[in-house]
C-alpha cells in the first residue's frame, strides 16, 4: 500500500487517507517519529509538522505501516456522558427533523459514537454515529459565545464544547460531570474512543 506525500507549507506533509483505517494507531505512529513536532489525522488526511530544517524521514513508511496494521496502539476506551437536554435550539432542531423533542433526545442518547477526529479547540472531539434523522446543517448565523460543555450536533457529527467559544453548533444540552480538556492531562477523548450519551436524570 503506497502512499503519497505533499508539501503542506515549509514545515508540514499531509497524506491522503483511505476510507478505513485505525486512526488511533496512525496517530501514535507519526508522533513517534524523530522529528515529528506534531501530527493531526483526521477522517481523510494526516499532517505531520516538522522544523524545515530537520524534516523527519519514512513519514510515508510509517504511515504504510500503520494502515497494514503494524504496531499495537493503546485500546480505544470507553465514555459515558451525562447530558442534561436543555439546549436553546432543541425545539429548533425538533422543528427542523420532523421530531418530537423527546423523540429527538432518545435517538442521541441511544446513538454509538466513535471520536473521528480532535480539533477546533483542545479537547473538541468530532463524534461519528449521530442518527440520519437527526442531521441538520450548521446554523446560519454562528453565536458569538457558545456555553462551556454545551453538547451539539451539526451534520453527521456530535460534540461537546470544551470551552465558551464562538460556534455554529446547534446546542441541544449540557454535558454533567465531564470534562473534554484539561491542562494538565490534555484531552479526555482520544481518537477511536467510544461514547455515549445517557440522559441526566432519566
Amino acid at each position: 500500500m503506497g502512499v503519497t506525500m505533499e508539501p503542506f507549507g515549509d514545515g508540514g506533509l499531509r497524506a491522503q487517507l483511505p476510507d478505513q483505517f485505525d486512526a488511533r494507531g496512525l496517530l501514535e505512529a507519526l508522533r513517534a517519529l524523530p522529528g515529528v513536532v506534531d501530527a493531526v489525522v483526521t477522517e481523510r488526511h494526516a499532517l505531520v509538522t516538522f522544523d524545515p530544517a530537520a524534516p523527519p524521514v519514512a513519514v510515508g513508511e510509517a504511515i504504510t505501516g500503520a494502515l497494514c496494521g503494524r504496531g499495537s496502539p493503546p485500546s480505544p476506551r470507553a465514555h459515558r456522558i451525562r447530558v442534561k437536554y436543555d439546549g436553546e435550539d432543541l425545539d429548533g432542531v425538533a422543528r427542523l427533523t420532523g421530531l418530537s423533542p423527546v423523540d429527538l433526545v432518545a435517538l442521541h442518547a441511544e446513538g454509538d459514537y466513535v471520536v473521528a477526529a480532535i480539533g477546533f479547540l483542545p479537547g473538541f472531539a468530532y463524534l461519528r454515529g449521530l442518527d440520519a434523522r437527526l442531521r441538520v446543517p450548521r446554523r446560519r448565523e454562528p453565536r458569538a459565545r457558545v456555553p462551556r460543555l454545551s453538547v451539539a450536533i451539526a451534520g453527521p457529527y456530535a460534540g461537546v464544547y470544551p470551552f465558551e467559544s464562538p460556534g455554529g453548533w446547534h446546542l441541544i444540552g449540557t454535558a454533567i460531570g465531564f470534562s473534554p480538556f484539561d491542562p494538565g492531562t490534555g484531552a479526555s477523548l482520544a481518537l477511536g474512543d467510544r461514547v455515549s450519551f445517557v440522559e441526566h436524570g432519566g
